[in-house]
């Protein structure tokens, strides 16, 4: 069974087992506007918790995308280069930036719920 979690930076993060995906949440995409680059992480990298991991810009502006548990990017999301529309249209689905293999489930545990992301948006 997989879990969710989120950063203040608007990331989602999801375990399957060490597994992480990790994307930017919908509250994120709405805000950018409509995406028209996407970079994403090359496999073998290795990133820690809070570092830059991908790029990310739209019609607005360019964010940095930050990697909410440390670990090695296993596979970078290729379809996002050719169509960064996906963003838009499913950015806590099909449009996941990377997965990396988590090198510390405590990082993942102490992000926020949903719940607790829901709140923290109401906020801010």
């Amino acid at each position: 069974m997989s879990e969710v979690r989120f950063t203040d930076q608007h990331e989602w993060v999801r375990l399957d087992g060490d597994t992480a995906t990790v994307g930017i949440t919908r509250h994120a995409a709405e805000q950018l506007g409509d995406v028209v680059f996407v970079e994403v992480p090359e496999a073998g990298r290795k990133i820690g918790a809070g570092g830059e991991a991908a790029v990310v810009e739209s019609v607005k502006a360019a964010s940095d995308v930050y990697s909410p548990v440390g670990g090695e990017v296993i596979e970078g999301n290729a379809a996002l280069a050719g169509d960064p529309s996906k963003v838009n249209a499913d950015p806590e689905g099909e449009a996941w930036f990377f997965k990396l293999r988590i090198a510390d489930k405590g990082e993942f545990t102490r992000l926020m719920t949903a719940e607790q992301y829901a709140a923290f948006v109401k906020e801010h």
